[in-house]
């Protein structure tokens, strides 16, 4: 594979080594993989970009069969001037369990990924851990995706999934997850407009109109909307966040509806990004 020459973002971006790692591969993506220089290839809808970090500054390069502006990778990695008034609007300063997770993870950042493609991906979440629903992506990928250069290819859409038999998922490795994503598939090649519609919904409206779907409970609804649907308000609770909140918070035997919603309440109208530092510092140790 030919790639572009290497072009800067620039040393201002506030990426870490350790930010632009936890942020690629810490849970929120599942279509990214450090190669063997060091360096981080990834896909989004029919994206391919190779980032790496030398001397401080983010470095960003394509397959030359693959056109990519600048202005895109920029959104994609949420890299704008609102960043740092984002992070400082988060309750750190009354926080000391939040201000040590954001210290730890500086630069973290949510991606602005395809709501249809956070959504298939946390669909096959449940009860796996990030490289097993990586390997589920990559097979997916693989067998049913647009090839998008040799030997990469794309999360295939909804229509083309509609179109694959429930039991060539379970080929795949899905196990009782083939059924969500077949009948997803089904409901959503059915309603084109669905997942458009969702992202221009305010959250509440979005979150109730995910769980709509077979196998999108609380947690894959807005996992998908904070991820895929720029929902930063989203506070999605997994055992991770469950296990934060009960030890540093105190909420012993609260219900994971209960843990989001004071999540919402306490950390503000960017209680996502708060709670993926929580999540990044407490996977850490």
């Amino acid at each position: 594979m030919t790639f572009t020459p290497w072009r800067s973002l620039g040393k201002k971006t506030g990426f870490t080594e350790c930010s632009l790692a936890e942020t690629l591969e810490g849970g929120q993506s599942f279509l990214w993989a450090k190669t063997a220089s060091g360096s981080w290839l990834g896909t989004w809808g029919d994206n391919i970009t190779e980032l790496r970090i030398v001397s401080g500054s983010l470095e960003w390069r394509t397959p030359k069969q693959r056109t990519l502006e600048r202005k895109e990778i920029l959104r994609y990695l949420a890299i704008d001037s609102e960043y740092d008034a984002i992070c400082d609007s988060l309750p750190w300063r009354s926080d000391p369990v939040l201000a040590d997770a954001m210290k730890r993870f500086r630069g973290l950042r949510i991606l602005r990924q395809p709501l249809s493609e956070t959504l298939f991906c946390f669909l096959l979440s449940s009860v796996k851990s990030i490289p097993q629903i990586k390997d589920l992506c990559l097979n997916t990928a693989l067998q049913f995706g647009e090839e998008l250069v040799p030997g990469i290819h794309a999360i295939p859409t909804w229509e083309r999934l509609a179109e694959v038999a429930e039991q060539d998922l379970r080929d795949l490795k899905y196990g009782y997850r083939a059924k969500y994503v077949a009948a997803t598939a089904a409901r959503l090649a059915g309603e084109p407009d669905f997942l458009v519609n969702c992202e221009t919904m305010p959250y509440v409206e979005a979150r109730s109109k995910l769980i709509e779907l077979p196998g999108a409970g609380s947690k894959v609804a807005d996992c998908a909307l904070l991820f895929g649907g720029a929902k930063l308000e989203a506070f999605p609770v997994d055992t991770w966040i469950a296990k934060v909140m009960s030890d540093r918070y105190g909420m012993v035997g609260w219900g994971l509806d209960q843990i989001a919603s004071f999540g919402r309440i306490h950390f503000g109208p960017y209680a996502g990004l708060a709670q993926q530092f929580l999540f990044s510092a407490v996977r850490a140790g």
